[in-house]
């Protein structure tokens, strides 16, 4: 255990698990909705969202409240009850408009996330302003039944499921980060 974590406080081992199944997660969903690997889609993604972005960063958003990390714990918690209904849902036939209406709902989620990770860094308020932006993308799209805006929205999230999974990999590597710091040294890699 890192000695600047205090007893009580979120472990920088359980935050790294989290945002690697996010960084995972997200990316297998992003470049699924880009199209850019012949016949893989986003529905591909349906069990690692299930699974690891939905019960693992369930599980880990639980700890991190037992921890006393709310805003950590509520992140987790809440990405990954959307991650386990998205992936339960894959393949359920959905107007494009209940589809829109889900995604944009839990564009909302992710805009809270954006802003009560303020002064959390790059990593924090980037991960899930980009989360924000994908799902917002990608529920207009679905509405609009837009293919240029589901890539769009597919290339936004895949590029927050890098950051989150480089956020993460710097903390357990202790690899700087884009505040000039090693992560693991006094900085979270996105919470």
């Amino acid at each position: 255990m890192d000695n600047e974590v205090s007893a009580g406080s979120a472990t920088p081992s359980t935050q790294t698990l989290g945002h690697l199944a996010l960084g995972l997660t997200l990316l297998a969903f992003g470049v699924g909705n880009t199209g850019v690997i012949d016949n893989v889609a986003a529905a591909d993604a349906a069990g690692l969202a299930t699974w690891v972005g939905g019960v693992a960063l369930f599980i880990v958003g639980l700890l991190e409240f037992r921890a006393g990390n709310a805003g950590t714990g509520t992140a987790f918690s809440g990405l990954g009850a959307f991650w386990f209904t998205w992936g339960t849902g894959v393949g359920g036939e959905v107007t494009g408009e209940a589809a829109g209406l889900f995604l944009l709902l839990w564009a909302l989620l992710a805009l809270t996330l954006t802003a009560a990770s303020a002064g959390s860094g790059l990593f924090g308020q980037g991960v899930y302003g980009l989360l924000f932006a994908s799902l917002l993308l990608l529920g207009i799209a679905s509405f609009a039944e837009n293919d240029a805006l589901a890539k769009a929205g597919g290339w936004v999230g895949a590029v927050a499921g890098l950051a989150a999974w480089y956020g993460a990999t710097a903390a357990l590597a202790k690899w700087p980060t884009f505040s000039g710091r090693a992560a693991g040294r006094g900085v979270t890699a996105t919470g």
